[in-house]
């Protein structure tokens, strides 16, 4: 098994549910801007030419959340850290993961990302910025309202929802967001995890121009 991709929260998400479920794989650590992902060999797995890249055996798989859950189903059903298909645990579990690829990802902290620390490719746009921190302010609500009162998103243990959430969580500490007390106190009891740790040691161990 392998894991293609480092230095990036999304390729974090890969990396921390292979250390919760204690894989044995090889990680192979290239940046989303090092021109590695134009090469041939990166190509044959994923022509968008984006990371990360799970390869199971024969089976490629891109996509972090898809990465995150089918980890999850074929490799540890018996940890927990995925509910089972067709209940309604699986369903809110869907629902975390569509939130927080869409409300707190696309839409609000890739644009800081774009128009920040890509501001040399997409152009600086200040009215752009301040709407997306705005936005994402705007949206935490919704893990708030959830994290008040229970200390994981979907029944009463840690899933992949927490390893998405939190990866999120932690973006937007970094791009100088501060969050809601219960969010701010979830990230940390999340990024205290063992799993957590090791993971990031590996991820952020180069910067997307891989050095």
């Amino acid at each position: 098994m392998q894991i293609w991709g480092g230095a990036t929260t999304r390729t974090m998400r890969a990396h921390w549910m292979a250390h919760e479920l204690a894989l044995d794989y090889e990680p192979k650590l290239i940046g989303p801007r090092t021109g590695e992902t134009q090469g041939a060999e990166f190509r044959a797995l994923n022509v968008k030419e984006k990371v990360p890249v799970l390869v199971d055996d024969r089976f490629v798989l891109t996509e972090s959340a898809a990465i995150v859950t089918y980890l999850g189903d074929a490799h540890g059903a018996e940890a927990g850290l995925v509910p089972p298909p067709r209940t309604q645990l699986r369903a809110q579990y869907n629902e975390w993961l569509s939130y927080v690829q869409m409300e707190l990802d696309a839409h609000t902290l890739y644009i800081l990302r774009k128009h920040i620390d890509l501001a040399h490719l997409y152009g600086e746009a200040p009215a752009a910025v301040e709407a997306a921190i705005d936005g994402f302010r705007k949206q935490l609500a919704f893990a708030d309202h959830r994290l008040r009162d229970h200390p994981h998103l979907v029944g009463g243990g840690f899933t992949g929802a927490d390893i998405m959430l939190t990866s999120c969580l932690t973006w937007g500490q970094a791009c100088g967001i501060e969050l809601p007390p219960s969010l701010a106190e979830y990230a940390r009891r999340m990024t205290s995890r063992t799993a957590y740790r090791s993971a990031a040691k590996l991820n952020f161990s180069i910067a997307p121009d891989g050095r």
